[in-house]
């Protein structure tokens, strides 16, 4: 019979999986990407949000790492503060200003999201979405990148 003690313990992402998000807010979700990157990083990114990019995974090497990751959620979430150097951009951008945007979806994107429809009355400007087909994930500067530039001279041309 486990004891209470077994229960704080880290489980293999698998079984942490669905609720990783929320996971990475708490000192428990610390421990366990600490002690499992590697596999987290196969499971969330290379196996669910992009499933063709070849990787290099000696980033999960650096001592730096597992802080930066858990600081980044913790602050998409906020539950830590952000770079006091740009409060300012932060707070311009909290007053919804009129921008252009185009958002873009790799096909082999696992990540859960909202509908990109959702997304359109986020800006007051000019709105596209595009679908990026073959096989492109999550990272799309780096899996698509033509695409990607195409996009941001697009915007920058609007």
């Amino acid at each position: 019979m486990a004891n209470v003690e077994d229960s704080k313990r880290p489980l293999l992402p698998k079984a942490e999986h669905d609720w990783w998000y929320h996971y990475f807010a708490t000192e428990h979700g610390r421990a366990g990407y600490n002690k499992n990157r590697r596999d987290f990083a196969k499971l969330l990114i290379w196996e669910t949000a992009s499933p063709k990019w070849n990787f290099d995974a000696a980033a999960f090497d650096n001592p730096d790492h597992v802080s930066v990751v858990i600081r980044n959620y913790r602050w998409r979430l906020g539950l830590a503060a952000g770079e006091p150097q740009y409060d300012e951009l932060e707070r311009r951008l909290a007053e919804a200003p009129v921008i252009n945007v185009i958002t873009m979806e790799g096909n082999a994107n696992g990540v859960p999201h909202p509908d990109p429809a959702a997304y359109r009355k986020k800006f007051g400007g000019k709105y596209a979405h595009r679908p990026i087909n073959g096989g492109i994930g999550h990272n799309l500067p780096q899996e698509a990148p033509k695409a990607f530039a195409d996009a941001v001279i697009e915007v920058a041309g609007y």
